[in-house]
């Protein structure tokens, strides 16, 4: 038997063997559910854990990035999935990698060719929800940011800048978020984006603070930005895209001065439409560490000049 064989038999036992208990409690209904959802994955996953039949296609027809292509790919679970980029971001050269479900060890199988296949500028990972649920196994704090380190360090030597999004809060307001939320520890969630915060500061990457953004004064998720209380609504996305602040200059590391956009994002017009406006800024630096600048509704994470 064939050592490929051997292994993937052993991460399909695992998958199904191990506590699918997560943060939901033993015999509840968020635990009976999240068995079922694992049960009807465990087929299509003993073949393509990574799912990387899903992007396989539209790779192989995605011509290679222009020269001048500020290509920027969103990588994440179903919230990125779900993210309908073009709507929201007119115009832009970003590519939608998502995959519903997914945690970050099934991520990080895929990176090579979801993200770094693709010769973006820049990647943006929103990721941990699903791990911190137990979608394929109980995983520990460290594993998961163990993933994330990994992610990294592959963009890194590909010359890829990386934006980590916070994990978003979740609620438990309405009858369709009940066993959504009870699956995920919400004390999980801010240690997650804590750790998350202090790793970009440490390695020179952005922290995309989106949970602040979302969270409101009783650490869940607003009410009118989610009906199941995890996935966004379009008005939690409006939030989502409005604090994305993805650079269109990168000229790193030579350039002498890094100059962004970003949107500034007001409370909606009467008909429902955000307010959106454009600046531009310069740093001074490297633009990795210059790409956001301050109150525009993102933390950077590395240091600035004065």
């Amino acid at each position: 038997m064939s050592l490929k064989v051997k292994g993937t038999r052993l991460m399909v036992a695992l998958f199904l063997c191990v506590s699918v208990l997560g943060q939901a409690p033993p015999g509840s209904r968020a635990a009976q559910r999240l068995e079922e959802y694992r049960q009807s994955k465990a087929a299509a996953l003993r073949d393509d854990f990574g799912e990387l039949v899903r992007y396989r296609a539209a790779n192989a027809s995605l011509k290679p990035a222009a020269p001048d292509e500020k290509r920027v790919v969103f990588f994440g679970d179903s919230i990125t999935d779900m993210w309908n980029l073009a709507e929201y971001f007119l115009g832009k050269s970003y590519i939608n990698r998502g995959i519903g479900g997914q945690t970050t060890p099934q991520m990080l199988l895929r990176f090579r060719q979801d993200v770094i296949a693709l010769g973006p500028k820049v990647v943006v990972i929103l990721a941990g929800t699903n791990d911190v649920a137990g979608n394929t196994g109980a995983m520990s704090l460290e594993d998961i940011e163990a993933n994330y380190a990994s992610m990294e360090q592959l963009a890194k030597a590909n010359s890829i800048h990386v934006v980590f999004a916070s994990i978003l809060p979740v609620h438990n307001y309405t009858p369709d978020s009940q066993d959504l939320f009870a699956q995920r520890s919400p004390q999980k969630i801010v240690e997650l984006n804590r750790w998350l915060k202090s790793y970009c500061a440490d390695h020179g990457d952005l922290y995309l603070d989106y949970f602040s953004a979302m969270v409101d004064e009783k650490g869940l998720l607003k009410r009118d930005l989610a009906e199941d209380g995890l996935h966004p609504n379009r008005a939690g996305y409006i939030i989502m895209a409005s604090k994305r602040l993805i650079p269109t200059s990168l000229n790193c590391p030579d350039c002498p001065a890094a100059s962004i956009m970003y949107l500034s994002f007001r409370p909606l017009r009467p008909s429902g439409i955000p307010w959106l406006r454009w600046r531009r800024k310069q740093y001074a630096g490297e633009c990795p560490r210059h790409m956001f600048p301050e109150g525009a509704g993102g933390n950077a994470c590395a240091s600035r000049a004065s």
